[in-house]
């Protein structure tokens, strides 16, 4: 909470606006919390803080509110990210969303295309294909691996007859990567031979690669 300047036996909420409608169910009277004053350009960052980590926010909505704060407050992605603890690649990935065609951004943030599939259609070069792929993504059920396919051929200005997955690696796999590229917010493949297999993970910079590690609950090797 922030106490009003002009009023101050006043108080605004800013953040815990659920856990305060949970209290108020449950017929409690009072609930912990914390007063300070703020002016309005912090109380405008702190509300962004706190959608930013809500667990429903979606990748358009996260992408929204990085640019906002970059915008509002003059920040560098280093200086934003510092801020809120994220790595610079994970905030610069993301803001690649808003570059999409509006048709393919609200099916992104629908759900009806992944971050994996909008990773890969962020690699063609007319909007007008982007949107062409995503209609075909969302018709035929087209994997990640087939989409990258499909951008390769568009870009080279071939007809788009990709298959709808990888023959040679079985569709478990294929879902596997897209879940983990998805969890990583990177690109990730499956390769399988007659005896064994590979994944690759692929990262921008030591930052980004350091970042993965702590999804992952791998601790870094020391400098």
């Amino acid at each position: 909470m922030r106490q009003k300047p002009s009023q101050p036996e006043r108080f605004e909420l800013i953040m815990g606006e659920r856990r305060l409608r949970a209290t108020k169910d449950a017929g409690l009277e009072t609930i912990p919390a914390i007063i300070r004053y703020v002016d309005d350009t912090d109380l405008l960052r702190d509300a962004l803080l706190e959608n930013l980590h809500r667990a429903e926010l979606n990748p358009l909505e996260e992408a929204a509110a990085y640019g906002q704060l970059l915008e509002d407050f003059g920040c560098t992605q280093e200086e934003l990210s510092d801020r809120i603890g994220r790595s610079r690649p994970q905030i610069s990935n993301t803001l690649r969303l808003l570059r999409l065609p509006p048709l393919v951004q609200r099916r992104v943030a629908a759900g009806v295309i992944s971050a994996g599939h909008a990773r890969a259609i962020l690699g063609l070069r007319e909007p007008e294909h982007m949107e062409i792929l995503a209609q075909r993504i969302v018709a035929e059920g087209l994997s990640v691996r087939a989409s990258e396919e499909a951008v390769v051929l568009l870009n080279r200005g071939d007809s788009m007859n990709v298959p709808r997955a990888t023959p040679q690696v079985d569709p478990q796999f294929i879902a596997v990567a897209e879940r983990l590229g998805d969890r990583l917010d990177t690109k990730v493949n499956i390769t399988v031979g007659k005896k064994k297999g590979k994944l690759s993970v692929e990262f921008a910079n030591q930052d980004d690669l350091d970042r993965i590690l702590d999804l992952l609950g791998v601790e870094a090797a020391a400098e």
